[in-house]
């Protein structure tokens, strides 16, 4: 009897770490645009892959998988969001290394700087709508609201990427430039 449950529970581990190595690339890049640093977004994942370990029977007797997951990982973000200041900043004993030199293009940098000034609730309708290429129905689910919560949540945050983006007026001449 002890042996079988001690069977069951490895196979079980075995299953959640071949799945969490398959999606880790995927759920760090999710993650990032969500927070817009990297740092942050391991911290996030963390937490996702945690609940999601926690949960696992349930998850992994999901239909879709990579949903239930990315639902995880949404909520963590949003109940992060809305904590103190304390449970964000962490204080360290020594000052982090440079930043290496990053081979983003300008247009994306000016993009993700666009999208982390976004409300959070606005970033993540974004996220999962366009990088995630969810419908409205399964971004409401995962949001956990209506979806005309997420048409609107969705329109705002469209409408502020694009003021963000948008060339900036010539105003000597009074005309967008060419």
């Amino acid at each position: 009897m002890e042996q079988s449950r001690s069977a069951r529970s490895a196979s079980r581990d075995e299953e959640f770490t071949a799945y969490v190595t398959s999606r880790m690339a995927w759920l760090r890049r999710v993650a990032y645009l969500l927070c817009q640093d990297w740092h942050r977004a391991d911290d996030l994942v963390q937490s996702a892959i945690t609940r999601l370990y926690l949960h696992w029977r349930k998850a992994s007797a999901a239909e879709n998988l990579d949903g239930y997951a990315r639902t995880v990982l949404v909520r963590v973000f949003l109940a992060e969001q809305r904590g103190g200041w304390r449970q964000r900043v962490r204080v360290v004993d020594r000052m982090p290394d440079e930043a290496a030199e990053s081979a983003d293009h300008a247009g994306r940098i000016d993009l993700r700087a666009a999208l982390a000034a976004l409300p959070p609730r606005q970033r993540a309708a974004v996220v999962l709508r366009f990088y995630c290429d969810l419908s409205i129905e399964q971004a409401a689910g995962v949001l956990d609201c209506s979806a005309g919560t997420v048409k609107s949540q969705t329109a705002r945050g469209l409408d502020a990427l694009r003021r963000a983006l948008e060339p900036a007026w010539d105003l000597a001449e009074g005309e967008k430039p060419a």
